[in-house]
């Protein structure tokens, strides 16, 4: 296995892109040069991009420089937050669903429908709106929307290999059922699960960059992008640079994450072996 991860060049490229992101996160303060991005000057409101700010001022007199690499931390950390509760718990009702099969499935799957019947987006909208905009609250209801995609997932997984042979004779031996579900249950779904959770950190990112464009997610100051984007909307054609930088920061993030997970999907797909 290891050796496939270092044969596939796609994969290296894109995993020493993604590692670059989350270094220039992590260390934001360093790549900004020192500058505070919620700190500004109305006497250098709107200044075009120059040797000063590589990336001109916004309508504050921030450095859109230094707001676009401290946004990394906050649109990285969120959507790794929300792939990973989804994932956690997305994966866990499935396994549950699928083995027990059911009333337990039934409440499961049922509830699962109804989150499905809804346009996520507009279901995340609304449970924003009712939670209050912040970016937590944003993070919270994109997982809320995004959690039976998992379930379905690992459910229908799970109930591919329910009745081998392999689990009857566990079950037969006197295996208790958590030592199932960890031993022969979890193993078989998580390589799509993994696979799937990769695919969607750039997807999670467009939607939580949505929800604070919108006004739903972050919140005047902070830096983040899609809330710089809906700050630099009203001066798209007097100022393009308040859109443009933020916006390149989103493309080259999702892109390069959305390649990193078709890449590893290449690798740990059992079809592709």
């Amino acid at each position: 296995m290891t050796k496939t991860f270092l044969k596939n060049k796609t994969f290296l490229i894109f995993r020493i892109l993604a590692l670059m992101i989350i270094i220039v996160a992590i260390f934001a303060p360093v790549f900004a040069g020192g500058i505070d991005p919620t700190e500004g000057n109305l006497m250098d409101a709107i200044l075009p991009p120059s040797d000063t700010h590589i990336f001109g001022t916004d309508k504050m007199g921030r450095d859109i420089f230094a707001r676009v690499i401290y946004g990394s931390r906050i649109s990285l950390s969120a959507s790794f937050a929300v792939v990973a509760i989804v994932t956690l718990i997305g994966t866990f009702l499935g396994i549950i669903s699928g083995y027990f099969g059911g009333v337990v499935d039934a409440v499961i799957m049922r509830i699962a429908d109804m989150m499905i019947a809804f346009p996520g987006l507009v279901l995340a909208m609304a449970v924003a709106g009712i939670l209050g905009a912040s970016i937590r609250n944003a993070v919270i209801a994109i997982s809320i929307v995004t959690w039976p995609k998992y379930a379905r997932l690992a459910r229908s997984l799970v109930m591919k290999i329910r009745h081998r042979d392999y689990v009857a004779a566990a079950v037969v031996t006197g295996s208790k059922t958590p030592y199932i579900l960890w031993r022969y249950m979890l193993p078989n779904t998580l390589p799509t699960i993994i696979i799937t959770a990769a695919t969607d950190i750039g997807s999670m990112m467009l939607e939580l960059a949505a929800l604070s464009f919108l006004g739903m997610g972050a919140t005047p100051p902070a830096a983040e992008w899609g809330l710089m984007l809906s700050e630099g909307r009203a001066y798209m054609q007097s100022a393009p640079w308040l859109m443009i930088f933020p916006g390149l920061a989103i493309f080259i993030t999702v892109v390069v994450f959305n390649m990193l997970g078709d890449s590893l999907r290449d690798i740990l797909d059992p079809k592709n072996e």
